[in-house]
């Protein structure tokens, strides 16, 4: 039987020389869900921006075994297979953590930020945290962690794939209505792979214009945008060819 792990990890920040300081995830699909979550050490000194956010000090780490020595790292060594399915909120930076632990992903993965980018297109944002409050998720924290033994604090890796295991019943939920004839895990594991379609400018000199309209005004700008800017993501590429006509 499939199992789904549902995860999240916190880092000594985000840039390419940071490591996994705590690893959080959530197992599905058997008679009782199995939850892990462990603190490891790191040769990384933590930035202060990432300890604001996740409150994790040197002293909770030292001594705490490295990360591919943990009890729950090499669990999720074992439930890495293709039968599986990892979901995960902004998958690459966690994927991209554990790469640098020797992790190599086999698993289904579903990508529940993009997911929901397909499906509430038009949110004005589409972090973790915003639908926490949106559809009122926090208002079931406390029973949930109760019953899976969870405790719930702010930007705590457990406590965030606790989040992100009530947000995943609503995204399915509203992706099982929007494709009714099609089975909605498979759908979110294919959404994660399709690009998505930017309509809104959300930056810039065109903030709250449409790309169809500034294709249609200022096709030129569009046209300097994937030629002139270096750190175009794949999706606004993909939307402007796709205004343009290209």
């Amino acid at each position: 039987m499939a199992k789904y792990i549902i995860l999240d990890t916190e880092t000594t920040g985000t840039d390419e020389q940071d490591r996994i300081i705590q690893l959080g995830y959530m197992v599905l699909g058997a008679k009782e869900p199995e939850v892990h979550n462990e603190f490891c050490s790191s040769d990384v000194t933590i930035k202060y921006p990432a300890m604001e956010v996740h409150g994790i000090t040197p002293e909770m780490i030292e001594g705490k075994p490295a990360c591919i020595e943990m009890s729950s790292y090499k669990r999720l060594q074992e439930l890495n297979t293709q039968d599986n399915y990892m979901i995960i909120h902004n998958a690459p930076f966690d994927i991209g953590m554990l790469q640098k632990e020797g992790f190599n992903l086999q698993m289904q993965l579903i990508d529940t930020l993009r997911v929901a980018k397909h499906i509430f297109d038009n949110e004005e944002a589409h972090r973790l945290q915003y639908f926490r409050y949106k559809m009122g998720l926090y208002k079931q924290e406390k029973q949930e962690a109760q019953t899976l033994g969870i405790e719930v604090k702010a930007h705590d890796a457990i406590g965030d794939v606790l989040v992100l295991k009530l947000f995943l019943t609503e995204l399915r939920k509203a992706v099982q209505e929007k494709f009714p004839k099609e089975n909605p895990v498979e759908k979110m594991v294919a959404l994660t792979k399709e690009p998505i379609l930017v309509k809104t400018f959300r930056f810039g000199k065109y903030r709250g214009k449409t790309l169809q309209e500034v294709a249609s005004q200022d096709g030129a700008y569009l046209r300097w945008m994937l030629t002139g800017m270096e750190n175009l993501d794949e999706d606004m590429k993909y939307s402007i060819n796709y205004y343009l006509g290209n």
